[in-house]
């Protein structure tokens, strides 16, 4: 299945002031697969290692970390000669091995010909809460995410219907209604598969649910384990808690997270710990409400006032024991969890695409999804679940701010009206 990442990837290699690189990213979301294809493609071998599966591997690390002893070992451990340009050095779940973390440093100064790249699921948790000797600045850092709505279209075999999406994101005409429909029921899909490779790949095999149900459920067991073996004891089970919570919240009108909803009583001091080990993980992200809507965004994010997201929309389901029907025909039983879905989706679909995310509201109770930085223009972007698009809020903001265009999500077919581009919830990727 085609992976953007693929792309960095091939730039990472043929860059003249290319470092050792750090692929972090939830658990599952693909990285050790897109590493094995881009070094079978690119390189004449591959030289794995996985600190999961060899614990051993480690005391190699501990002993020296220069290249000059690591390489004829790795050689060794590898069975196959490393070669400088032409061998791809890959180790996988560094974050068990800080030894190992530290040692591209040393690649980066002492032996910058060798292609290098650590992956780990669980490296932003590992490198705060351990006295790691983080290698600032002679290292390339990229985060990789589950696969958005247009790979899951490609991996669905529709790279036509890919085309015309992003011809109609341009010109801001609207589809035919036969593509326009089938991209919709496409979307619908997405939110109950999700973008975790795995159940990508079961359900473009099979289009069988349960299949990809089962995998979900699986990966959602995985996670609650990291939260037991990755993290202090007194913190556990106030992670889970948070993280059972952030789905409950979803569903309420206001998106906005509150504390006092995971326990009466509840305060930040007691649970940010946890929601910081949910983000650093990939798991969650969390986005902030912008103050003042000047730039730069980050000057002006309120700590105090936040949404929290789960990383993959399948997981999210899974984890609302929603059936597939319950989606595809978005019946009336989750009203209530409809709009908090499609707030989800979008932010996933931009933080992939890079954006860094924040939401603005008045101090009347007016409020807008998000405000993103395109193009070196602040932009406001509603999204709705339905094809109903009233927006009072984004009304109120447009005529506060005035900024130079809106973007709109919802069912609706792509158009431009009154200052605001109308994109549909399945071309979030375009955006």
């Amino acid at each position: 299945m085609y992976r953007k990442i693929s792309e960095y990837l091939l730039e990472w290699k043929k860059s003249p002031n290319r470092k050792p690189l750090i692929l972090q990213g939830a658990r599952q979301v693909g990285k050790t697969y897109a590493l094995l294809e881009f070094g079978r493609k690119n390189y004449d071998n591959v030289a794995y290692f996985n600190f999961e599966t060899d614990p051993k591997l480690a005391d190699t690390f501990a002993e020296n970390i220069s290249p000059a002893y690591l390489l004829p070992i790795l050689s060794h451990i590898a069975e196959t000669t490393i070669v400088s340009e032409k061998t791809l050095i890959i180790l996988d779940e560094v974050q068990l091995c800080e030894r190992a973390l530290t040692s591209l440093k040393y690649f980066c100064e002492e032996a910058p010909q060798y292609h290098i790249i650590v992956a780990g699921s669980l490296l932003g948790v590992a490198v705060n809460r351990k006295q790691f000797s983080f290698p600032v600045g002679k290292v390339d850092i990229k985060t990789m995410y589950p696969m958005d709505m247009e790979e899951f279209l490609l991996a669905m075999g529709e790279n036509d219907l890919v085309k015309e999406i992003r011809s109609h994101f341009e010109d801001n005409t609207p589809m035919p209604r036969v593509l326009h429909e089938s991209a919709m029921q496409l979307y619908r899909q997405y939110l109950i598969v999700g973008g975790m490779p795995e159940c990508v790949h079961q359900f473009a095999q099979t289009r069988d649910y349960l299949l990809v149900r089962h995998i979900q459920d699986t990966i959602l067991l995985g996670y609650l384990d990291d939260m037991s073996k990755y993290n202090t004891k007194n913190e556990i089970k106030k992670t889970r808690l948070c993280y059972d919570n952030i789905t409950v919240q979803l569903s309420k009108k206001n998106t906005r997270f509150q504390y006092k909803l995971i326990k009466k009583g509840a305060r930040a001091s007691e649970f940010e710990n946890a929601i910081e080990w949910l983000s650093l993980s990939g798991i969650v992200s969390q986005i902030y409400r912008a103050e003042q809507i000047k730039k730069p965004l980050e000057n002006y994010k309120d700590i105090d006032s936040f949404k929290i997201f789960v990383s993959d929309l399948g997981l999210l389901c899974a984890k609302k024991d929603l059936t597939a029907n319950d989606v595809l025909y978005m019946v009336e039983d989750i009203n209530e969890f409809k709009g908090g879905m499609a707030e989800n989706y979008a932010n996933n679909q931009l933080v992939i695409n890079g954006y860094r995310t924040y939401y603005w509201e008045s101090e009347r109770g007016a409020e807008v999804d998000f405000i993103i930085q395109r193009e070196g223009k602040l932009i406001p972007v509603e999204v709705k679940s339905a094809d109903n698009t009233k927006a009072k809020s984004l009304r109120v903001y447009m005529e506060t701010y005035k900024p130079e265009y809106a973007i709109k999500l919802s069912a609706k077919n792509f158009a431009f009206e009154d200052s605001k581009k109308i994109v549909p919830l399945y071309a979030a990727f375009c955006i």
